[in-house]
């Protein structure tokens, strides 16, 4: 009578096979598929750094102030799954010490609020879904793409209105955690006008004057985590000025930073977020088919040498 094969030997068989093809497939297909935009996002990061404001009520420019940048970024997961996009809708809030204390956007030195599309994969603006103020442009906003490269990025200014180059400046940590700087500055621009006293542009003699507002950045400095694009500190120089009508030097500065960043809170939740999202896409594409290709190389070995045995003592 012929003798049946052991199950043994064939599960190990059949498993040893099936880790061999998953640990491809998590690497080239699983891991891939894993790196997208969040969607279901709610964030704060905070900015703080010293500057100085016009303030109106006394018609005097205040020095040495904290100057604070709140934004909070909530994800419209609605819109999202509708569009398959990343759909942010972001509130910034600039204080100074006198509204900060307000908690009150409505009631900061400037508030203004957008709606923020990206492809969810390259991080490319999608110009759908409300987008606002619009349209965007560039590569890299609240976040770069995923896998940073060493190389120039175009970063999404909404002050100044277009993209600014941003330059590969070399390795830098942030709390411990290695990350890339990327750097780089807005010359002096002319944004718009405002109708303000001519007083405050050297023109006592007219009552209201249009005057030009020019926005400059005298450094930007982005630290950010090379595999998913996250931004673990910032760094910027604003510098918001007005000009009497055609005039070629600024008459009064409205509000400026000098080196206004991640306050060391933010600074700690960026990275915490970095390196549980590195753990996740590090399973996926490293550890997992890593330990598919060991577990499942010996699982066939043993299989196939359990089978050969069994049919040498049958013959």
């Amino acid at each position: 009578m012929r003798r049946s094969t052991p199950p043994v030997p064939l599960i190990l068989l059949g498993a040893g096979v099936f880790l061999l093809v998953l640990a491809p497939m998590l690497t080239w297909y699983v891991e891939p598929r894993a790196k997208r935009t969040t969607v279901d996002v709610n964030v704060t990061t905070v900015f703080a750094g010293e500057g100085r404001y016009y303030d109106a009520g006394a018609a005097a420019v205040r020095s040495g102030q904290t100057i604070t940048i709140t934004r909070r970024v909530l994800g419209d997961v609605a819109a999202s799954d509708r569009s398959g996009r990343a759909v942010w809708d972001v509130s910034t809030t600039i204080d100074t010490p006198a509204t900060l204390k307000l908690k009150d956007p409505r009631r900061s030195f400037k508030w203004t609020t957008e709606r923020w599309v990206t492809d969810r994969r390259t991080n490319a603006p999608v110009h759908c879904c409300g987008e606002s103020p619009g349209p965007f442009e560039g590569d890299a906003y609240l976040k770069f793409p995923f896998d940073v490269g060493k190389r120039t990025y175009r970063w999404w200014d909404n002050t100044l209105g277009a993209t600014v180059p941003l330059r590969f400046a070399g390795v830098e940590r942030v709390r411990g955690y290695q990350g890339y700087r990327f750097s780089g500055a807005v010359k002096a621009t002319r944004t718009g006008s405002r109708q303000v006293p001519g007083a405050i542009v050297g023109q006592p003699r007219r009552g209201q004057v249009q005057a030009e507002e020019w926005y400059a950045n005298d450094r930007i400095d982005l630290v950010v985590d090379r595999r998913t694009g996250r931004v673990l500190n910032a760094s910027l120089s604003p510098r918001v000025t007005l000009r009497a009508p055609g005039g070629r030097r600024d008459a009064v500065t409205l509000l400026a930073g000098d080196g206004v960043a991640f306050t060391p809170g933010t600074q700690r939740e960026q990275v915490d977020s970095a390196r549980r999202e590195n753990r996740k896409l590090r399973l996926l594409g490293e550890t997992a088919p890593l330990a598919a290709v060991v577990i499942g190389g010996f699982a066939t070995a043993v299989g196939v040498l359990l089978l050969v045995r069994r049919t040498t003592r049958i013959d």
